[in-house]
């Protein structure tokens, strides 16, 4: 009866999760309005300049420019921050490869840094040990909403001068002591790409303080445009990353019912967090506990490598119970642009000032990629007994850890 489903056994669980995104008649209704209004673009319509102001009222930032991805957010952020060529950024070395990505078409140089064994988020004391003169900025990624050690970064960024731009693609909700992710560097950006805990299907958000960055984070995503001037003057090089009226409306709708859902993935992952302390070589994603709040984008959990034969036939295990997961992100400097000839071209034809990326060693970032596993966003949205089975799964590979050697492990 307890035989493990890849097996032949019986599933922990046979239903579906929570359906993801979740929508009501709320979105419908927006996407009618905008349909009806004929004002599809955010130029001449009011859905994106109104999220952009609930999006900044709900973070506490001082405003907010709505842009079409989380990638480009980073690299108009970047612009803004006047980051560019030949600057150090130094970046986790285990995050998605937007995060490098933009600083490499800044024309930047990513430095990259290894990971913090407890959180997974960048290490303070190697981004210490890595500032040099070259030094502009510092990139904190918010690993699956849990916030990177803001105290840490900000007395850094006080003592040598350095720009912080957090990396909040992950962190909608999250909070370090009470003051939202985003809002407690120079500038934050999020994303509300289709697996985020807040979607339009694609876009995202820059937030700042400064009203400076913020009329040049208008201009950098729109064509070098300045407010209450003529359309067509344009006053720098810039490319057009504006939001359109259709994913302002939905995300306006997202925002109203993003805090009771925050409250259900918090109670749930709360309550996963307590239950798998009791079973030995399984640990959760920790916190820093300056991280007040956490978003709890996907639920990420280790599997001690001497407990279990690999995370590959683990997870397969799992997926077999009915658990819906997806993958870990890869260590960035193993990524195959930084082995491929030639993968950095045409936009980067002077690479000789960058790192051995491919051969450079991080040793938690690539034991975390090695052994993790995250449950998507849906995992921690449903009820209790949908928690419970989430529980019941992995305490059941636990339990049969020693037979999963046998078992072949399904393509990503």
């Amino acid at each position: 009866m307890d035989e493990l489903a890849a097996k032949g056994g019986t599933p922990v669980r046979t239903s579906e999760f929570p359906a993801w995104p979740q929508y009501d008649d709320a979105e419908r209704a927006a996407v009618l309005r905008v349909l009806d209004s004929r004002n599809w673009w955010a130029t001449e319509g009011v859905e994106v300049r109104a999220f952009e102001s609930e999006w900044s009222a709900f973070t506490g930032a001082g405003g907010a420019v709505a842009v079409t991805n989380g990638t480009h957010a980073l690299e108009v952020a970047l612009a803004a921050l006047e980051i560019g060529q030949g600057d150090e950024v130094i970046v986790p070395a285990w995050s998605f490869m937007a995060t490098v990505g933009a600083v490499l078409c800044a024309n930047a140089i990513p430095v990259m840094v290894d990971v913090d064994s407890h959180t997974g988020t960048i290490d303070v004391a190697a981004v210490k040990d890595a500032i040099t003169p070259r030094t502009r900025a510092l990139l904190p990624v918010h690993l699956g909403g849990n916030m990177a050690d803001l105290d840490g970064l900000r007395a850094l960024a006080a003592e040598h001068d350095l720009v912080i731009l957090e990396d909040a693609a992950q962190a909608h909700g999250s909070t370090w002591r009470g003051q939202h992710a985003g809002t407690l560097g120079d500038a934050g950006t999020f994303s509300f790409q289709a697996s985020k805990n807040m979607t339009a299907g694609e876009g995202g958000v820059v937030v700042c303080q400064s009203p400076h960055v913020l009329e040049r984070l208008f201009s950098l995503s729109n064509c070098g445009r300045r407010p209450g001037n003529w359309f067509y003057k344009h006053f720098e090089l810039a490319g057009n990353f504006r939001m359109t009226e259709w994913q302002g409306a939905v995300l306006r709708a997202q925002l109203k019912r993003f805090p009771s859902q925050q409250a259900v993935r918090s109670a749930n992952a709360e309550f996963l967090n307590a239950a798998l302390a009791e079973l030995p070589g399984i640990t959760p994603q920790g916190r820093h506990d300056g991280c007040t709040s956490q978003g709890n984008y996907d639920y990420i959990v280790r599997f001690d490598p001497e407990l279990f034969p690999d995370r590959d036939r683990v997870r397969t295990a799992l997926i077999a119970e009915g658990m819906p997961l997806t993958t870990g992100y890869p260590p960035m400097h193993k990524l195959d642009m930084f082995s491929t000839e030639g993968a950095l071209g045409p936009r980067l034809r002077d690479t000789k000032a960058f790192p051995p990326y491919s051969s450079q060693s991080f040793p938690v970032t690539e034991d975390l990629a090695e052994t993790t596993i995250w449950f998507k966003t849906a995992a921690l949205t449903g009820t209790k007994e949908d928690t419970q089975s989430v529980l019941d799964a992995i305490a059941k590979v636990h339990r049969h850890a020693t037979e999963l050697a046998d078992l072949e492990p399904e393509e990503y």
